[in-house]
């Protein structure tokens, strides 16, 4: 997906030059880099100051039930998703997904475009019905992003992770297919 038209609020849109592929091993640089930055690993279960060796160590060899894209824009790595499908038999029609978009290029739709190109490979090609993700309570635009795109709160897990001395509740929300 290229040179996309992204719709945004109010009925605005605005032409994204993004690539959103799969990820590959030379991007891994900019992804530990994505999460280096506050907001990216504030918003997910990443710690400050990423090693790159962890990250080299979880994106290089996938496994065949994990899935990890990338927004790419004039070379740089501006955003990632991720998603594991489960194997477990009774579960293998269930997904889980976390994302982050680098702090400068947030508001112009690479966000949406991430989520549309993650929940399309899912539920498309890989026959998955339910699509979960975590998101904190207090990360607004997050959980507006996902009801815009078929994402419902299905529940509040208190003090569900340890965050910058605190604890943080996140909703649980799914996008299950009909």
């Amino acid at each position: 997906m290229t040179g996309e038209r992204i719709p945004l609020e109010m009925g605005k849109t605005i032409l994204v030059d993004i690539d959103i592929r799969h990820s590959l091993d030379g991007d891994i640089d900019g992804i530990c880099q994505l999460y280096s930055q506050p907001s990216c690993y504030s918003a997910t279960l990443q710690h400050p100051f990423p090693s790159l060796q962890l990250w080299q160590k979880r994106l290089m060899n996938l496994p065949e039930n994990f899935y990890s894209l990338v927004a790419v824009r004039e070379g740089e790595v501006v955003g990632q998703i991720g998603m594991e499908v489960f194997t477990n038999p009774r579960r293998k029609h269930v997904a889980n997904i976390g994302m982050a978009v680098h702090e400068s290029y947030r508001g112009i739709g690479i966000a949406s475009a991430l989520l549309e190109a993650m929940v399309s490979l899912a539920q498309n090609w890989l026959a998955v019905r339910r699509i979960e993700l975590e998101v904190y309570t207090d990360n607004h635009l997050a959980v507006s992003l996902y009801k815009k795109h078929g994402f419902v709160i299905e529940g509040e897990m208190r003090e569900y992770a340890f965050r910058d001395g605190e604890y943080i509740d996140a909703f649980l929300m799914a996008n299950v297919r009909d």
